[in-house]
């Protein structure tokens, strides 16, 4: 009995040790950057780990800043407007391919998700022309469509793994109702669908919000550019200056609110992933 109870002791520790571990792994980067960012002068060249003051000067230097305040108003617009067109196409996608019987719908389906393996670097040089073509360049409707090409394969399949699961009762009693597909889908199906919605929609817009080789290549002016170009943009008083405390005085300006629209949405983004996982 004694050995049992060593065993379930030690498997415990090093449980909380590897948990801890992980932790201190994924959460310490972003302390230290909240760290560094209320540091200024000397301060940012010596190694600490606990606040030792507040200089709040690097974020008004930031803030006070109309390009940096320009550039997120931008991330917010092109964040969310790809959120809003990837779910509207996603929804009624997920409804062919996840309740409509059609010869190919296994093909289909693998094809939408065989797209978003393809690496950003590898469509550039297309995609840029495309743009370009469609006298999009330095607009934030180049970077809404781009993203939207990115985030919609992922948005279709996890909302026809979830659409699937419905009872078939559901639909069947609204068809008996007199109802069309359309009202189908967003009478009777959507309220039901609230947590992969929320998982699929946080998820593209922080792909979005987060997303750097694109806006990089398809924004030239200050105006247009958003957060993670503007960020790689902050310059010191010479070309041999990083301004250390400004870059993370920056990086924590633009990380905390998806730190706390994750904290929000928490219970809604894990049953979202796992409500297509087991059917029944």
């Amino acid at each position: 009995m004694s050995m049992k109870l060593a065993k379930r002791l030690i498997s415990r520790i090093a449980f909380y040790t590897l948990l801890a571990a992980i932790l201190i792994f994924t959460v310490f980067p972003f302390y230290y950057a909240i760290l560094t960012s209320f540091e200024s002068g000397s301060q940012l060249f010596t190694v600490e780990y606990w606040f030792s003051s507040f200089d709040w000067s690097n974020y008004a230097s930031v803030l006070g800043e109309a390009s940096f305040v320009t550039s997120i108003w931008n991330s917010v617009l092109v964040a969310s407007s790809t959120v809003v067109i990837a779910m509207a196409f996603g929804l009624t996608a997920a409804y062919a391919l996840g309740r409509v019987k059609f010869r190919g719908r296994g093909a289909v389906l693998m094809i939408v998700l065989s797209v978003s393996m393809f690496p950003q670097v590898a469509v550039l040089s297309g995609l840029f022309e495309v743009i370009r073509a469609m006298n999009l360049y330095n607009d934030p409707l180049a970077l809404i469509f781009s993203y939207t090409i990115f985030t919609l394969p992922f948005t279709v399949w996890i909302l026809t793994t979830f659409m699937r699961q419905l009872p078939k009762e559901l639909e069947e009693a609204a068809i008996v109702d007199g109802a069309s597909p359309m009202t189908t889908l967003f009478r009777v199906f959507i309220p039901l669908m609230w947590p992969a919605m929320a998982t699929t929609g946080l998820l593209a817009f922080i792909a979005a919000w987060n997303e750097f080789l694109f806006a990089l290549t398809f924004t030239l002016t200050n105006s247009e550019r958003t957060v993670p170009v503007a960020i790689a943009l902050i310059t010191g008083g010479s070309q041999h200056e990083l301004p250390w405390g400004n870059l993370m005085a920056a990086s924590v300006v633009v990380t905390v609110p998806l730190v706390v629209l994750v904290l929000i949405f928490q219970r809604r983004i894990v049953s979202g992933l796992t409500a297509g996982a087991v059917k029944g």
